[in-house]
């Protein structure tokens, strides 16, 4: 529908519907030949923006089983919060690697170590314990968050 076509009852029964609370995507269906866009344009080019009674959204859908939100512990005041947990302090891993990115087997940690750019760049290459690095730079790579940590005290996870 072009601009042209906003004569003024279409115009008249976009104001009432709009003051009346209707949403754009309502207003849209109801004057037929227009987006819910083309709605939101009007309205602002007319200056409407205030209404008598807000906008009231159909129904909201129920989420598939699959996609319902985590539920939060509920907090007493008063209550004191865990702490997080102590950080775990491991010995730096020794800074000379044992593996190119070619000779690296599975389960083999792949650390990079120095400038890829440079000859004698390489990989750790000790045994991976923590995803796809050894302990000690497991620590560095792997780091719980404090969201983790709240959603482990509330028992979700």
């Amino acid at each position: 529908m072009s601009a042209s076509n906003w004569t003024d009852d279409r115009v008249e029964t976009l104001t009432q519907l709009w003051r009346d609370g209707a949403s754009a995507s309502q207003i849209a269906r109801d004057l037929g030949g227009v987006t819910r866009n083309a709605v939101i344009g009007k309205v602002h080019r007319l200056g409407l923006m205030g209404r008598s009674t807000p906008s009231t959204p159909g129904a909201r859908r129920a989420k598939p089983k699959g996609e319902q939100r985590l539920r939060r512990a509920p907090v007493v005041a008063g209550t004191p919060l865990r702490a997080l947990p102590p950080v775990v302090v491991v010995a730096p891993p020794p800074e000379t690697g044992t593996a190119s990115i070619v000779s690296v087997g599975y389960g083999r940690c792949r650390w990079p170590i120095g400038d890829p750019f440079d000859e004698g760049f390489c990989l750790c290459g000790r045994a991976a314990t923590r995803g796809a690095y050894c302990a000690p730079h497991g620590a560095l790579a792997y780091r719980p968050t404090p969201r983790d940590h709240l959603l482990r005290i509330a028992g979700v996870r």
